[in-house]
């Protein structure tokens, strides 16, 4: 299952049109990632993510907020 999604998340972002912002494609697939990295971890593995994984994740999410919805231009 692992491979099969790391084969996705390299796959999908390619069948986006060609004028997207492939940019703030890679970040929302990014944010996906992290979140379900997260929820994978605390209800499959039985691993409880701790203060400093739920910091570093708030600040990647927060790059990804910025990449996604600052003003461009």
């Amino acid at each position: 299952m692992g491979a099969m999604a790391l084969c996705l998340y390299g796959v999908i972002p390619t069948l986006q049109p060609a004028g997207a912002p492939f940019g703030r494609v890679y970040a929302a697939y990014g944010g996906i990632f992290i979140v379900l990295s997260i929820i994978w971890g605390r209800y499959v593995d039985k691993v409880v993510p701790d203060k400093i994984d739920m910091i570093g994740a708030t600040v990647c999410l927060t790059g990804v907020l910025i990449i996604m919805y600052w003003p461009r231009g």
